[in-house]
């Protein structure tokens, strides 16, 4: 089972954005592997720290994982917050909560580690139906991206000599400060353009049209959004592509409203069915179902088909169907109807009693259509 979040950061779930920050910088200093050279133990350690970190600071993700676990970002298919990513996502998105440069702590030999540009990310949204989210699916999508285009080479940036940043010394009140920031000659990418053809940017990039192939997990929900990582558009030279953010559209379906993981049914049944009984058969998302209504059912009754809803996103078991019986009054009546209606309008059995058993009233509609 994957560690908690709060645990690896040595945090309580109610802890502050503050607390949340502090925690990780302390680990990650703890655990840098300019620290720990050759300690596998702590690096997968600082891995762990930053995809927590990752998760635990952003707002609606936090809102997302205390509500379904590590399984709002695991679809099997490289979504996630922070899954699967390397040294270099790290040092790329949060190298400067250590106030400065990547892993620049001061000592532990952070200030010539090479600066990685990230590609910007894609943003695509995925139209589900209702079966395809209570089952999962996998969906092809073609994405239009950008790559670098082949035969564009790069050099090593002369202003940063390659370590996409640059170091200003200042003298204050304090003494001297050593302020590292991102090269304006490459961008912080370490090289720039030597050669690239007609049909690249100024970048060495071009447009591609590429088909991705997206695992949705059971249970996701309209608004959520997933991400794969590493097909958004690439960056120049030796930098790391972007991810591809996939915004989860539910599709209303015909017959069937949600809830959470429970759906709805509106079964309508004539005041004949209601009477003597009846089987019907209905949709669900596995599938077609018969059910069963008893004579003298009310309109208003729910029946609860247990399991036959959305499977909860974290694997905790599934919602139910609930079937709303709605017994349909005729609007219309012909002449024989209207005068058995008539001749039951002062009978006891048509007057509302929903603590009475007796079943008279159903016995005489039986003997009326039989």
């Amino acid at each position: 089972m994957k560690e908690d979040f709060y645990d690896i950061l040595g945090v309580s779930k109610n802890a502050s954005d503050a607390e949340i920050k502090k925690a990780y910088r302390k680990k990650a200093i703890e655990f840098h592997p300019d620290k720990n050279p050759g300690d596998k133990t702590a690096e997968e350690k600082f891995k762990k720290a930053a995809e927590a970190y990752e998760i635990l600071s952003d707002a609606d993700k936090r809102a997302r994982y205390d509500q379904f676990g590590h399984q709002a970002f695991e679809g099997g298919g490289g979504f996630g917050g922070g899954g699967g990513m390397n040294m270099d996502d790290i040092f790329s998105q949060f190298g400067d909560i250590f106030g400065g440069g990547f892993g620049g702590f001061g000592g532990f030999g952070g200030g010539g580690r090479q600066r990685r540009v990230k590609g910007s990310n894609l943003r695509i949204r995925v139209r589900l139906t209702l079966e395809e989210i209570a089952n999962g699916v996998e969906k092809k999508i073609k994405v239009k991206r950008k790559i670098q285009a082949p035969g564009t080479t790069y050099k090593t940036c002369g202003t940063c000599n390659g370590t996409g940043q640059v170091t200003r010394i200042t003298n204050t009140i304090l003494g001297r400060m050593q302020t590292a920031t991102a090269c304006s000659t490459c961008g912080g990418a370490g090289q720039i353009i030597d050669h690239k053809p007609v049909d690249a940017d100024a970048q060495g990039l071009k447009v591609t049209e590429e088909t991705v192939s997206i695992k949705i997990p059971p249970g996701v929900e309209d608004g959520m959004q997933l991400k794969v990582a590493g097909k958004g558009n690439e960056a120049p030279g030796n930098g790391i592509a972007g991810d591809l953010l996939v915004a989860i559209e539910e599709q209303d379906h015909p017959e069937l409203q949600r809830e959470g993981n429970n759906l709805h049914y509106d079964l309508y049944v004539s005041f004949s069915e209601a009477a003597l009984g009846t089987s019907r058969e209905i949709d669900t998302v596995s599938g077609k179902v018969r059910i069963k209504i008893e004579e003298g059912v009310q309109s208003g009754k729910i029946l609860r088909l247990r399991g036959k809803g959305i499977p909860s996103l974290n694997g905790y078991g599934k919602g139910d169907l609930l079937v709303h019986v709605n017994v349909w009054t005729p609007k219309t009546l012909n002449k024989e109807q209207r005068e058995f209606f008539e001749r039951m309008a002062k009978d006891d059995h048509f007057k509302p009693n929903p603590d009475s058993g007796e079943k008279s009233f159903f016995e005489k509609v039986k003997d009326m259509f039989s």
